[in-house]
């Protein structure tokens, strides 16, 4: 699949598209293989509806410090219509699975969820977070 078609794709889904997608389109073309996975993996119903899977990875990203890929994730989970009553059960299984530094991490994608951050607060651009496409 293209790239453009890749981004479009996910974009639709997630509601932005993460910064790193346009690098990326522009410095390894072939990578998009791997951003297809996680659009029809992720990103879609299948046996678990997409809300969970996300909300999955927002735990996954917590766990790997990830800051900037949990405001990703944060944003991808409202998105696709995630509650702020499952957004906090899933911080219990981070402060479960990953302790205090795990919960720590979603520091900013928290108040991206009560809306006192704007989306591309973190160095807007950054690697996972959304930003403009490139025309």
């Amino acid at each position: 699949m293209e790239p453009e078609k890749v981004i479009n794709s996910i974009e639709g889904k997630m509601g932005f598209t993460p910064e790193i997608m346009n690098m990326m389109s522009e410095m390894n073309p072939e990578m998009f293989e791997h951003y297809k996975k996680c659009d029809d993996g992720i990103q879609e119903d299948g046996a678990l509806p997409a809300k969970v899977k996300v909300l999955m990875s927002l735990a996954i990203m917590a766990s790997q410090r990830c800051e900037v890929c949990c405001e990703s994730q944060m944003r991808s989970a409202l998105n696709h219509g995630a509650t702020k009553e499952e957004i906090m059960e899933t911080m219990n299984v981070i402060f479960i699975t990953s302790g205090a530094p795990g919960v720590a991490v979603c520091r900013r994608a928290l108040k991206i969820m009560e809306g006192t951050e704007e989306h591309g607060g973190h160095g807007s651009g950054h690697g996972c977070m959304g930003g403009r496409r490139r025309q």
